[in-house]
C-alpha cells in the first residue's frame, strides 16, 4: 500500500503546482477560452446551416431596378433579376459562402456547402443559357458565365466570392438594359430547350446519386431507376452530402421555373406545356419540406427509421420525368411553327413557289366540288331506284286487278252455263205426257 501512497502524494504535488500563480493565470484561461471557442462555434454552425428562404419573383425585379421598378420592362427582365438575386444569396446569407472556408466552423459543416454546389450548378446551366435567349446583347451575358464558371472552392485571390459578385453586376446591368418600353428582350422561346435539356441531365445524375445507397430496394422499380446502372454506392457518412445537394437544386429551381414561366408564358401556353409546368413547380417545391429528424437516415421499408434519400430521389425522379416531357413538347412545337412559317413566309415573287401554293389552295376546293358532284349522282340513282320501285309496285297492282276481273268473268259465264242447262231440263216432262 505504500506505494500507492506514494503516487497519490506525486499526483497532489502536480496539481499544487498548477495552482500555483505562475502557472494558474496561463492554463484556466486557455481553456476557458476553448470552451467558449467550441460553443461559439457550434452556435454559429447551427445559425449558418439553416436554408435561406426563397425569394418572392414578382418583388424581385422591381426591387433590384430600383426607382425604375415601377416601369415596365423586356422580356426577360423577371428571370435575370431572379438568376441575379439567387447568386447573391450565396455570398450574402448568414455565414457567407462556405465551400472555400478554410477554418471553422465552416470547415465542420458539409450540409450547407453541399446545398451552395447545387444552387450554383443550376446558377450556371441557366447563365450559359441566357447567351441564345437573347442572342442581340451577349456581352454582359458572356461574363455572367465567366464569373460563375470556376470550381467554387477557390479561397485566395481571387476567392470564389468575388467572382460572384462580378456575374451579379453584370445580371443588374443587363437588367438595366432591359428597362423601358424600347428595350429589345428575350426571342420568344429561345434556348429553353437547351436551358430544360441541362436541367433533365442533372436532375437525371441526382437521382441516381440518391438511390445508390438503395441497392435492390423495391423502391427502386418504382422510381423506374435500373439496379445495375447505378454508379458506386454512396458511403454512409457522405449520404447527406448528396440529400443537401438536392435540396439546393430544387431551391434553385423552383424561383427560376417561375421566373421563366412569367417571362415566356405565352411561349408555353401555345406548346400546351402550362400545367406540366406547374406540376414540376410543385413536385421540384416537396424537396424543400421541413427536415424533422437531426441526421440524414437511410433506412428500409417500413422500418423504425425512415429513408429521407430514397424519398428524396422519388421526387427528383418525377421531375426528371416531367423536363423530359416538356422538352419533347417543346421540340415538336417548334417543328410544327417552323414548317407553318417555310410555307406562308416564302416570297411571293418566285413562281415556282405561287404555283405550288395555288395548287395547294385549289387542290381542297376541287376535292369539295368533286365530292359534291358525287353526293348528287349518288341522289340521283337514289331517286331513279325510288321511282322503279314505285312503277313495278303500281305495275303489280295492275296485274291483281286484272286476275280479279278475269275470275269475276268466269265466275259470271258459269252462272250463264247453269242456267242453259236449267232451260234445257224443263221441258223434259211435258214430251213424257
Amino acid at each position: 500500500m505504500a506505494w500507492m501512497g506514494k503516487g497519490g502524494a506525486r499526483r497532489r504535488e502536480r496539481i499544487e503546482a498548477l495552482e500555483r500563480p505562475e502557472y494558474g493565470w496561463i492554463w484556466k484561461p486557455l481553456l476557458a477560452l476553448l470552451v467558449i471557442y467550441l460553443v461559439v462555434t457550434l452556435a454559429l454552425g447551427i445559425w449558418w446551416s439553416r436554408t435561406p428562404a426563397p425569394h418572392s419573383v414578382e418583388q424581385v425585379p422591381m426591387e433590384r431596378r430600383g426607382d425604375a421598378g415601377g416601369e415596365p420592362a423586356a422580356r426577360g427582365a423577371v428571370t435575370v433579376a431572379t438568376l441575379a438575386s439567387i447568386v447573391e444569396t450565396l455570398y450574402d446569407k448568414p455565414g457567407g459562402y462556405l465551400r472555400n472556408d478554410r477554418l471553422p466552423p465552416g470547415l465542420w459543416l458539409d450540409n450547407m456547402p453541399s446545398w451552395e454546389r447545387g444552387v450554383l450548378d443550376q446558377a450556371r446551366d441557366l447563365a450559359r443559357a441566357l447567351p441564345s435567349m437573347h442572342p442581340h446583347e451577349v456581352e454582359l451575358l458572356e461574363e455572367v458565365v465567366r464569373g460563375l464558371a470556376g470550381d467554387g472552392l477557390d479561397w485566395y485571390r481571387p476567392a470564389t466570392e468575388s467572382h460572384l459578385v462580378s456575374a451579379v453586376a453584370a445580371l443588374d446591368s443587363q437588367l438595366t438594359a432591359l428597362g423601358g418600353m424600347q428595350a429589345e428582350g428575350f426571342v420568344p422561346g429561345a434556348g429553353l430547350r437547351r436551358w430544360l435539356a441541362d436541367v433533365g441531365v442533372r436532375l437525371d445524375e441526382l437521382s441516381l446519386r440518391l438511390a445508390s445507397g438503395a441497392g435492390g430496394h423495391q423502391m427502386l422499380r418504382e422510381l423506374a431507376i435500373d439496379s445495375e446502372a447505378l454508379p458506386e454506392g454512396t458511403p454512409w457518412y457522405r449520404v447527406d452530402n448528396v440529400f443537401f445537394e438536392a435540396r439546393g437544386t430544387g431551391w434553385a429551381l423552383v424561383q427560376m421555373l417561375e421566373g421563366v414561366q412569367r417571362d415566356q408564358a405565352d411561349v408555353l401556353e401555345s406548346a400546351g406545356v402550362t400545367e406540366r409546368w406547374e406540376r414540376l413547380r410543385a413536385e421540384l417545391a416537396m424537396t424543400q419540406r421541413r427536415l424533422w429528424s437531426p441526421v440524414v437516415m437511410s433506412g428500409s421499408g417500413f422500418g423504425p427509421f425512415a429513408n429521407h434519400t430514397l424519398v428524396m430521389a422519388l421526387h427528383v425522379s418525377r421531375a426528371r420525368d416531367l423536363v423530359e416531357e416538356i422538352t419533347t413538347v417543346l421540340a415538336e412545337s417548334a417543328a410544327l411553327e417552323a414548317g407553318g412559317d417555310g410555307v406562308t413566309q416564302v416570297p411571293a415573287s418566285e413562281p415556282e413557289v405561287v404555283e405550288v401554293t395555288r395548287d395547294a389552295q385549289a387542290a381542297p376546293e376541287a376535292a369539295d366540288q368533286q365530292e359534291a358532284e358525287q353526293s348528287e349522282a349518288n341522289e340521283e340513282e337514289a331517286n331513279q331506284e325510288e321511282a322503279g320501285q314505285e312503277e313495278a309496285g303500281q305495275e303489280e297492282t295492275g296485274q291483281e286487278e286484272a286476275g280479279q276481273e278475269e275470275t269475276g268473268q268466269e265466275e259470271a259465264g258459269q252462272e250463264e252455263a247453269g242456267q242453259d242447262e236449267a232451260g234445257q231440263e224443263e221441258p223434259a216432262p211435258q214430251a213424257s205426257e
